[in-house]
């Protein structure tokens, strides 16, 4: 159950970037394990534990910056690293590609962020398309709103508007799959 350096890193950057004034008390916030990841350099390359390098980091944001709410702290930081992928030469590409086509390559960026992690197109049309994921490294509530944050984020880079993520289904509410109704304009 591990999480990619890259996403690890992206977390820290958030904050460092961000929320500089509060990075101390964001480390002190959070348990010693992930506190020892996080005051040191992270590398892009190496896998870490989900739970201490990416869910309670996460958590730590929602409680100094985002008044307890870890919702907000994963959508806000997926987005975030969604941001920071696709810059640079990836913009020019995501922006030249169909908001289908990136869907559609989900399957394929997921388990190079999260082991293990499954997801797939189940419905694509000219403005929506439906999400199942159905494989995670946690079923925890962070790591998914992590994701649907990098999704949206990664749709309006290729020029969506008003991207609206609607959970059908939860692996985190015990469904046996996240179902996902995705929306544009």
């Amino acid at each position: 159950m591990h999480v990619k350096g890259t996403a690890v890193k992206s977390i820290q950057e958030f904050v460092q970037t961000k929320y500089a004034d509060k990075y101390a008390e964001w480390l002190k916030a959070m348990p010693e394990t992930s506190r020892n990841i996080m005051s040191k350099p992270v590398y892009v390359s190496d896998w870490y534990s989900v739970k201490d390098a990416a869910i309670e980091p996460t958590i730590a944001i929602g409680k100094v910056i985002f008044n307890g709410d870890s919702i907000k702290a994963g959508w806000e930081t997926g987005r975030f690293s969604s941001e920071q992928a696709l810059n640079g030469i990836y913009k020019v590409f995501v922006k030249m590609a169909t908001p289908q086509f990136i869907i559609g390559r989900s399957g394929k960026i997921l388990p190079s962020y999260y082991d293990p992690s499954e997801i797939a197109v189940k419905e694509t049309g000219a403005k929506h398309v439906i999400l199942n994921i159905s494989k995670l490294p946690s079923n925890h509530e962070v790591l998914e709103a992590r994701i649907l944050g990098w999704i949206q984020k990664a749709l309006e880079v290729t020029g969506c508007k008003n991207v609206q993520i609607n959970p059908i289904k939860s692996l985190t509410k015990g469904d046996p799959i996240t179902e996902l109704m995705i929306t544009w304009n």
